[in-house]
């Protein structure tokens, strides 16, 4: 199967880029471009792509707004940073973000973002998302988590915490010494009593249930 991308950045060079990056993978196509926020929803809404890979700052509408705008429609947004963004980011998360990506992250990273959202997953970048938890929690600015309606049990708790630290699937499979589908269950299972539309708002619940260190 084939992931459809758009690609929206108000760079065309960088556009031109991560096309290069992107299609050189046999199942990922680019099926449209955008420079601007506003073209970015309109053109997701004309192609219908899988993923959207979305600058962060662009004009007329940024990417916390298309994110926003699409996070009841089919495309997954993958967010495009930088280090002196994350405050920014955190709002992009809030809107239902599939996850985060330096520009500079390398060709391999980008791609596994791209994959990883259109699995219905959302990748975690440590050197993005957790160092961005972890301001906001040394900050003091950590919300109060809901209570749940159905407390988690020992085993998805530690699915929560290999998830804050940034662990893929693979990665917690290996630590916890289970299969492969077995944690895509308990994340699921987990994501279903939180009310978390992804891996990402896993991570955010559990930094503001203080469950994490911030040390």
């Amino acid at each position: 199967m084939t992931i459809r991308v758009l690609l929206a950045d108000d760079q065309e060079m960088i556009r031109a880029s991560l096309r290069i990056i992107l299609e050189d993978q046999p199942d990922i196509t680019v099926v449209a471009e955008a420079g601007d926020g506003v073209e970015a929803i309109e053109q997701a809404r004309r192609t219908s792509p899988d993923v959207c890979l979305v600058d962060v700052q662009m004009p007329r509408l940024d990417g916390i707004e298309v994110a926003r705008a699409l996070a009841d429609a089919p495309p997954r947004v993958v967010m495009v940073t930088t280090f002196d963004l994350d405050e920014y980011v955190y709002g992009a998360l809030r809107c239902g973000a599939a996850g985060f990506v330096l520009k500079d992250a390398g060709p391999v990273l980008l791609v596994e973002a791209v994959r990883a959202a259109h699995a219905g997953d959302a990748l975690i970048s440590p050197s993005i998302t957790l160092r961005l938890l972890r301001r906001l929690a040394d900050g003091g600015t950590r919300a109060e988590a809901r209570p749940l309606a159905r407390p988690l049990t020992t085993r998805e708790l530690d699915i929560v915490q290999a998830v804050a630290r940034g662990r893929t699937n693979q990665e917690i499979a290996d630590e916890l010494f289970i299969s492969l589908s077995t944690v895509k269950g308990h994340v699921a299972g987990v994501q279903a009593k939180l009310g978390a539309r992804n891996r990402v708002e896993i991570a955010a619940w559990a930094w503001a249930s203080r469950m994490m260190a911030t040390g």
